[in-house]
């Protein structure tokens, strides 16, 4: 096949076997592709079999692999398929494993270092016994592949970008080009080293890299420019240097030969292959994260580690290492200022456009049998009112009351503004705002700072109520006209008037004002008047929402949460009263940001069976740091259980074998998302 095809090949066509993959940039390009395939194919008599053949494919599966117009990547089948990989019990077995992952290394940037434990096994006269690191390095296999990137395919007509790095046992380089969305990867290589290469001194040995680099990828690099970036200083100057030894001479003149390249130094922190080896993580946790070490911070685990040992950054990896680490991003309080920018609400142009309620609520039982207040506050006259009720009252007898004593002398707000009682976020709430045409605006979870004026008020009212009940405490609702009426008649420090004036554009009568005005104004004064007070107090409470937003801000950091990434939560407000206060982990998760709603408010993935609401104010969320971000390999400590009605539970990765028994149940066993193998219940102890 690949002999009748040869005029063809490379330029649209792949063959394997019997196997003919044709690709095209577009509709027109592909049908002319077709027929030209087709009539070579009936000139020598063979035929497809169309029951076996797909045309216009914008993607394919193609010999273990994904190829689209975004690049290459492997088949998800396959990836199912090496997620549930039993473990090797024989060589034989071994030998399958690597052999299937092998055909993926290209995938996988650190191949060779990862499956060096696997492949010393293989070794002549080694006996196979099966240890704790083997099984790590097949997990850190499996989770490589099961999370490897997208390769994109080569442009001819563009540049490439070699980053090449050694350390003692193996070698590594990433080929990489930029199509318009910056560097990305092409294939990864990666290759022990043998015999004398390992006696090679560190010169040669990253010298050696690029060689092996070059050799790979030949076929792309013939042609084109090359830049090779190195965290190597003195491969610089290997071209220039005096003294060459034979096998420095043979690489050059094989470089020199066949490839147009620039070597370009790179310190090793930037370089993607120099994550190649770097034990340093395994220090780093014996000096943390072990019993006696008791997770010190940064400057006690530096300290520690600063007797004994010294490498270059030695500094910034540990404290990378601790801030990354998993154990003390949830057991540890934040000491950083509070996270998200003060975001103060809309200011209102005019009265009862803008409104909030809340409740007040513990208090005594009067005579008349109210044991709670609502109170609603206009948002730009600051007028109040407070309305005696039963915690009781279901939502349909709250919005009576709302219409009684709200929208029958104030008309419909436009906006109301509330926390998340129960009677808010009930259906009958939410439909009788849709119908008035009011939108509904409620405080994130756990976040009252969203409503703080009418939580203020509450406190002003509860402070009245205490000055003038003292004796009459079952009569505390006979006081709420006269209280209302005091609030309203002072005068309020955001707008320098009085509630009463700017809503009603007068002064009430008391009995220490006299009962008649010493001067009349036309009407037409008395409006403008009133509008051009309204302006005043409109920008007055702007000037001083900035002043409290200056404040505030001096007392936070502005937060760099985007949708996607990973948060953990506060847990100071959520259930979980069976573990001691004092030990209880500080925070939860990770969770997923799944949307922003508004600038310091998020929405969360949240565990099903947990019911509470997932919109959180970004104070309550702290940025999570991967512990195998930074330092390849390290594994972060099993999730703790979900409680589902006091229950612990955890949460299934894969069932990995069953069974029936005789009374008809069907057992389980499973492996638990988050453990390690070792935990897998053994068949006795199968669950049901």
């Amino acid at each position: 096949m690949n002999h009748i095809l040869r005029p063809l090949l490379d330029e649209c066509v792949v063959v394997y076997l019997d196997d003919i993959l044709i690709y095209s940039r577009d509709m027109k390009q592909h049908v002319e592709h077709l027929r030209r395939i087709f009539e070579i194919l009936r000139r020598e008599r063979f035929y497809v079999k169309l029951s076996k053949s797909e045309f216009a494919l914008e993607k394919v599966h193609f010999l273990g692999h994904m190829v689209s117009a975004q690049g290459v990547h492997v088949d998800p089948k396959k990836i199912e398929a090496v997620r549930t990989w039993k473990t090797s019990e024989n060589v034989k077995e071994l030998q399958q494993f690597l052999g299937f992952a092998n055909y993926y290394n290209k995938f996988v940037p650190l191949y060779a270092k990862l499956a060096a434990p696997l492949t010393n096994l293989l070794k002549k006269n080694t006996p196979y016994k099966w240890e704790p690191k083997h099984q790590e390095a097949v997990e850190q296999l499996k989770q490589a592949l099961t999370s490897a990137p997208v390769l994109i395919l080569p442009d001819p007509e563009r540049d490439y970008v070699i980053e090449a790095d050694a350390r003692d046992q193996a070698v590594g380089a990433v080929l990489m080009q930029d199509q318009g969305n910056g560097l990305q990867p092409i294939a990864y290589l990666s290759k022990k080293l043998h015999g004398a290469e390992l006696n090679y001194p560190i010169h040669d040995k990253e010298a050696l890299a690029i060689i092996i680099a070059f050799k790979a990828w030949r076929c792309y690099l013939e042609g084109r420019r090359t830049t090779v970036y190195t965290d190597h200083c003195s491969l610089k100057y290997l071209k220039t240097q005096p003294n060459l030894s034979r096998r420095q001479v043979r690489w050059i003149d094989f470089l020199e030969t066949h490839f147009h390249y620039d070597i370009v130094y790179k310190p090793g922190h930037k370089n993607k292959a120099d994550a190649l080896s770097r034990p340093a993580h395994l220090l780093l946790e014996e000096y943390h994260g072990v019993l006696c070490a008791e997770h010190f911070g940064s400057n006690k685990t530096l300290t520690g580690i600063a007797k004994h040992y010294y490498w270059p950054h030695l500094a910034e990896d540990v404290q990378k290492f601790v801030t990354s680490c998993d154990t003390c991003q949830r057991m540890k309080s934040s000491k950083q200022k509070k996270a998200g920018l003060l975001q103060p609400l809309p200011v209102p142009e005019q009265p009862w456009q803008v409104v909030s309620l809340d409740f007040i609520i513990g208090l005594p039982p009067t005579t008349s049998g109210h044991d709670a207040i609502l109170v609603v506050i206009d948002k730009f006259s600051k007028i109040g009112h407070f309305i005696p009720t039963h915690t009781t009252e279901r939502t349909e007898e709250i919005a009576q009351l709302f219409v009684r004593y709200i929208i029958s002398q104030h008309g419909i707000p436009t906006t109301l503004i509330s926390d998340r009682d129960p009677k808010f976020t009930s259906k009958f709430w939410k439909e009788l705002m849709s119908l008035l045409g009011t939108k509904l605006a409620m405080s994130s979870a756990y976040h009252p700072q969203t409503d703080g004026q009418t939580e203020r008020l509450n406190q002003i009212v509860e402070q009245l109520l205490r000055a003038a009940c003292k004796d009459e405490i079952s009569k505390w609702d006979l006081h709420l006209p006269v209280l209302e009426f005091a609030y309203n008649n002072a005068t309020h420090a955001a707008t320098g008037q009085t509630p009463f004036f700017l809503c009603y554009g007068r002064h009430p009568l008391t009995p220490q004002k006299p009962t008649a005005s010493a001067t009349v104004q036309p009407a037409h004064d008395f409006i403008a008047t009133m509008h051009q007070l309204w302006d005043r107090t409109h920008r007055r409470l702007l000037d001083i929402q900035q002043e409290q937003k200056r404040q505030a801000d001096r007392h936070r950091n502005d937060h760099t949460i985007t949708v996607g990434d990973q948060v953990l939560l506060d847990t100071r407000n959520l259930d979980i009263s069976h573990l001691p206060s004092k030990l209880r982990p500080r925070f939860c998760g990770p969770f997923l940001v799944e949307a922003q709603i508004t600038p310091v408010t998020f929405r969360l993935r949240l565990p099903a069976t947990w019911k509470i609401h997932n919109a959180f104010h970004v104070q309550l969320l702290k940025p999570y740091r991967d512990p195998n971000a930074i330092f390849f390999g390290r594994q972060p400590p099993p999730p703790p259980p979900v409680l589902v009605h006091d229950e612990p539970e955890y949460e299934v990765e894969s069932v990995l074998a069953h069974r029936r028994r005789r009374n008809g149940t069907v057992e389980l066993l499973n492996r638990w998302k988050g453990y390690d193998p070792s935990e897998d219940l053994p068949k006795t102890d199968m669950v049901t």
